[in-house]
């Protein structure tokens, strides 16, 4: 058994490693087994087996549309889940997850007012509808922290409150600019279901400075977040800087939730899910449940995106996959903590 669990994060690895590789084979473009191989080793190692039969657009669909694409399914999975068990360590509720305080809302009200402006082309070097659904999710974490706050304290129910509440309003803007703006209704509502389409190199390179620093703060707080899971005022007892806690990991995990919704827009249930199987198989504590809940949520991400661009012609959003596996599972969730009494 501990050899088992010795090997564990490497076996995880490797296998994180394989999924990435073999959903990068697969396609609705018919592209030989052989020469997608070809193909990776010449882009990655520079190795050169013969790449004469091989088309412009077979390099192209392999290297600038699936390798990103699954790349970037994998930081945002394992985005998703780092702050899904953030948040359930601070807030100590098996419910929370990276949208409770309104990120979400902030960016969707965001993304509608960029894509009723049609600002889908490049603003300051930047897509105009991901800075705005940035600045929204930022916004609005600053908006429910101020309101939560009481003198240099931030009470935990206050603050799940305000983030419901101000996720609401955001919510009634959002539907109010979709009804007077009848054109742009479809866009918005495609954007809100979560999509990885069309996206590559240049969102991978956002996201992954975000999710290394959210990685290395996470892993720099497990002990205090451990000693959290006791309570705030036994933690205080401990020694532990509760606020400063808290603030650490609410701002680190509210601006890593933000930059992906940007990209990607909203692909629930990853950071409620993930977090929850990895605390089944590995324990409560964040020393092993930080590292494994990124690889398992980054592989969940990839079979589901894969899963949503190869079934059909007509690609479905991501957030429509997720939320098949995580309604169900979430239902799980409500019944267990019924026949525990919860």
């Amino acid at each position: 058994m501990r050899k088992l669990k010795k090997y564990a994060l490497p076996l995880s690895i490797i296998i994180c490693l394989a999924i990435i590789y073999l959903c990068t084979l697969i396609g609705i473009a018919s592209i030989s087994f052989w020469d997608a191989n070809k193909i990776l080793l010449k882009q990655i190692a520079h190795i050169n087996l013969g790449m004469e039969n091989i088309s412009d657009g077979a390099i192209a669909i392999i290297w600038n549309v699936r390798l990103p694409r699954v790349i970037l399914a994998f930081l945002t999975g394992g985005a998703l889940a780092l702050c899904g068990a953030a948040y359930q360590g601070i807030f100590k509720n098996p419910m929370a997850d990276p949208y409770i305080l309104g990120v979400s809302s902030g960016a969707a009200l965001g993304a509608s007012i960029g894509i009723v402006m049609n600002l889908s082309s490049n603003f300051l070097g930047r897509n105009g509808i991901a800075l705005l659904a940035f600045a929204g999710s930022f916004l609005t974490i600053l908006l429910v922290y101020n309101i939560s706050r009481v003198g240099r304290k931030v009470p935990v129910a206050t603050l799940l409150l305000s983030g419901i509440a101000i996720g609401q309003s955001l919510g009634a803007f959002m539907s109010l600019l979709m009804i007077f703006n009848n054109d742009s209704m479809n866009q918005i509502i495609f954007w809100i279901m979560g999509s990885l389409n069309g996206k590559g190199w240049d969102q991978v390179l956002i996201i992954l400075p975000y999710l290394l620093i959210g990685c290395v703060i996470m892993l720099t707080s497990v002990r205090e977040l451990d000693i959290m899971l006791l309570g705030e005022e036994t933690a205080t007892q401990l020694g532990v800087n509760t606020e400063a806690l808290k603030k650490k990991i609410l701002f680190s995990s509210s601006l890593i939730t933000a930059a992906v919704v940007a990209v990607t827009g909203i692909i629930g249930f990853v950071g409620l899910i993930v977090p929850h199987i990895v605390r089944m198989v590995t324990g409560p504590k964040h020393r092993t449940l930080v590292p494994f809940s990124v690889l398992f949520g980054g592989a969940f991400l990839i079979l589901c995106d894969t899963l949503a661009r190869s079934v059909t012609s007509q690609e479905i959003p991501v957030g429509v996959i997720t939320a098949a596996f995580g309604g169900p599972f979430f239902v799980y969730l409500l019944r267990k903590r019924k026949k525990g009494g919860a």
